[in-house]
């Protein structure tokens, strides 16, 4: 199966931290998609709730949100996810992943939305 690569952010302290999901962690995920919100025990985070916000493919194509399913297409973009123009009213055709996490996703964004009793810092390891 796969493992995520998760990048949680925490808006309190406006840090984020990395932490890879085990293969069990990561499968429970599969079939989530961009705006759900999950429990922490997944991510080693018991009594936070996080959101997914994003994320990516192996070979670095953009999760969107506005995109049903969890397949490949080229959509002609503004600025939005997956293209920043260089010039006003610029568009171009991108290749962007639907916003339902699958198997192929490797590298996941959360946001923290509900804090638990103990800090990120202690249980994610993280150091100064």
């Amino acid at each position: 199966m796969a493992e995520f690569q998760a990048t949680i952010s925490d808006p309190r302290q406006s840090r984020a931290y990395n932490h890879t999901l085990s293969e069990s962690d990561s499968s429970a995920l599969i079939g989530r998609s961009i705006g759900d919100e999950i429990d922490g025990i997944f991510v080693n985070l018991p009594g936070y709730r996080l959101q997914i916000t994003g994320g990516s493919d192996g070979s670095g194509v953009p999760m969107r949100p506005g995109l049903t399913g969890g397949r490949r297409q080229r959509m002609l973009l503004s600025h939005s996810t997956g293209f920043r123009p260089r010039r006003s009213g610029q568009r171009r055709r991108k290749m962007v992943r639907g916003k339902e996490l699958g198997p192929e996703i490797t590298q996941l964004n959360l946001k923290i939305v509900e804090y638990g009793p103990k800090p990120v810092e202690k249980l994610l390891g993280a150091e100064e």
